[in-house]
């Protein structure tokens, strides 16, 4: 399914070191763009707006940047937030070519009702939460999604080589990784406790040794 197209006005940005933060103070966020076939630039954004659309996106969602009339595709690439506050304070986009392949991960995301879980002893485990994949932008997915539909008894799980994600998609995460797997509430509040104790085992019998 093809993304939505997210436009974010921008405009190049001058300011740059200590005297960025009179700009956030204003209401403006700075970022940066570069690329493989772009030589990097500082641009601000006005922060209220830029942060509303940025936050519905993950990272493989595709961005079109409008810099003073010029339009560049990106990827976010890293997101720098206030650690008090959560605000962001900085974003880095990554420039892609529409005509070559991009690597990069996108996340999974579950979806339907596992047959299994109708049982009540037994829980659904999330072991993937991300894929590497290879493709051209235009067919990069914001997300993929997983059907546990097929999960009908505790010995079921999925991997990476059950997806089917069409030939336009490259995936590099070992096929052989399960990305869903079942099992019974009691063996998984087991291994849970093993551990919690185990560190606390090792962490006496350091202090042992060390008296």
């Amino acid at each position: 399914m093809a993304q939505e197209e997210v436009i974010i006005t921008a405009q190049k940005r001058t300011v740059k070191g200590k005297q960025v933060k009179a700009l956030r103070r204003a209401g403006i966020l700075p970022g940066v763009i570069y690329g493989r076939h772009l030589e990097a630039f500082p641009i601000q954004m006005a922060a209220h707006e830029a942060s509303l659309k940025l936050g519905k996106l993950t990272s493989s969602s595709l961005v079109t940047i409008d810099v003073e009339g010029e339009k560049h595709t990106v990827i976010v690439r890293d997101r720098q937030r206030d650690p008090i506050y959560g605000r962001l304070i900085h974003v880095d986009f990554l420039a892609v070519s529409l005509t070559e392949t991009l690597r990069t991960t996108v996340e999974v995301v579950l979806v339907g009702e596992a047959p299994v879980s109708k049982l009540a002893d037994v829980v659904i485990l999330h072991n993937l939460y991300e894929l590497e994949i290879e493709c051209l932008p235009k067919d990069l997915p914001a997300k993929i999604e997983v059907d546990l539909s097929s999960l009908k008894t505790v010995e079921d799980n999925i991997t990476v080589a059950d997806l089917k994600l069409g030939d336009k998609i490259n995936v590099l995460t070992d096929p052989e990784e399960v990305i869903v797997s079942v099992s019974y509430a009691e063996e998984e509040a087991a291994a849970e406790t093993e551990a919690v104790e185990e560190p606390e085992v090792l962490e006496k019998g350091k202090k042992e040794a060390a008296e």
